[in-house]
């Protein structure tokens, strides 16, 4: 049995993903049903000892952004349709480790998160870029 370290509903309520220990994403549909698995990447190769800190899908329900400890935010590409590639689309690497984030329905290219160091950073998809909110 895997430790869960995150959930995440997409906003559409079609699928949620649950990050276990083992740094596998697995995704269910609306009926619980397992329907698709991925594993996540470290970011410096070659390290293994991060989790999974927290997750949030994008307002269109296609990205799910991944908090990790290793002080990065990836977002993956997940697509409109079951069984669709993974891609990386953008990486916000962060001074200290992101303990949590949203994703506001309003603003879709503006993830927000909070630091372990007490920030709150909004990261900008479209420049590939992070700012200081409030300190």
């Amino acid at each position: 049995m895997q430790k869960i370290s995150a959930i995440a509903w997409s906003p559409n309520s079609k699928r949620h993903a649950v990050a276990a220990s083992d740094r596998v994403i697995h995704l269910y549909d609306e009926q619980g049903q397992k329907r698709d698995k991925f594993s996540i990447r470290p970011a410096e190769q070659g390290n293994r000892s991060y989790i999974v800190r927290s997750m949030a899908f994008s307002p269109d329900s296609q990205k799910l952004a991944i908090a990790q400890s290793d002080n990065i935010v990836f977002v993956y590409k997940l697509g409109t349709e079951w069984g669709e590639k993974k891609s990386i689309c953008n990486k916000f690497p962060q001074s200290s480790s992101v303990t949590c984030m949203t994703w506001p329905t309003d603003r879709p290219n503006d993830l927000v998160i909070g630091t372990a160091e007490g920030k709150v950073r909004v990261c900008i998809a479209k420049t590939n870029k992070s700012q200081s909110l409030f300190g």
